[in-house]
């Protein structure tokens, strides 16, 4: 399939159909081409769209895969008719039936983003990840108490980038937190944190992979050497036991992967789709 082209249309920003094509596809071995058009929303551009599918397939001699999250009928039936890939209508699938099951239309609204921007829950997601962003790395012990979650570990462990997933994808003001040398010298927690024990959320990693990242950040440093990576990790797992602080190892997990655990332990009370 190395020579197969797929394509993701909508009406609006394209993401849901990426998104919902990307874990069909993930099922199969491919290295197919992908190619993202959003904000197909006239005629018009439904039959540049047609075009282009139609030239790709000649092209790759082999048929487009299409998936769309089309709303617009009109839009809908111009791919419909003229497309010559094979065309996988999301909406379609699953909204006709729904309809049918419920006894009520669906609003067939373009894309969850489209009005976004004069939505509380929009604005809240924002909040989240400017929140996110000022804890990223003890950077500020603010407001803590208004974290839904504090991720603990040593540098490099996946803290920041899972912190600014969980405020993306789901509204949680996620801060995060280095532990450091000077802290297992105590063997306690950094003072900031233990009011706020029941929050926090461990990440560790295997110290062969952390040497690894670090080596890319500052090759040939004490703080990269394997040695020392050792220490911190066993330091830090340690410490985490110790204060009954439930943790994961980031080693061989996606972002995706490591949120999805973490939801499942802290349940938060609120979640933004």
């Amino acid at each position: 399939m190395s020579n197969r082209t797929v394509f993701f249309i909508s009406d609006g920003t394209g993401i849901t159909a990426e998104t919902f094509g990307n874990a069909i596809l993930a099922q199969f071995e491919t290295r197919a081409r992908h190619v993202r058009l959003p904000f197909i929303d006239t005629v018009d551009k439904a039959h540049q769209v047609v075009r282009q599918i139609n030239h790709a397939g000649v092209v790759d001699a082999k048929r487009p895969i299409v998936f769309t999250t089309l709303v617009n009928m009109e839009v809908l039936k111009v791919i419909q008719e003229g497309c010559q890939g094979m065309l996988l209508d999301m909406f379609g699938t699953f909204v006709h039936p729904l309809e049918q099951e419920l006894q009520i239309k669906s609003n067939h609204r373009i894309g969850r983003f489209s009005d976004a921007s004069k939505s509380k829950e929009y604005q809240n997601r924002i909040e989240a990840i400017n929140y996110s962003l000022a804890h990223d790395d003890g950077q500020s012990n603010r407001d803590l108490a208004h974290s839904d979650v504090i991720l603990v570990g040593v540098s490099r462990s996946g803290k920041t980038p899972t912190s600014l997933y969980l405020a993306m994808q789901y509204g949680l003001k996620a801060s995060n937190y280095p532990l450091i040398p000077e802290d297992f010298e105590r063997q306690q927690l950094p003072a900031a944190l233990k009011a706020h024990k029941s929050k926090l959320f461990g990440l560790t990693i295997q110290p062969e992979r952390l040497s690894e990242i670090r080596n890319e950040r500052r090759p040939h440093s004490k703080y990269a050497s394997l040695e020392n990576c050792r220490m911190e990790v066993s330091e830090a797992e340690a410490m985490m036991r110790r204060s009954g602080i439930r943790w994961l190892s980031t080693t061989t997990k996606s972002i995706e992967e490591i949120a999805t655990t973490i939801l499942q332990e802290i349940r938060p009370e609120r979640l933004m789709y």
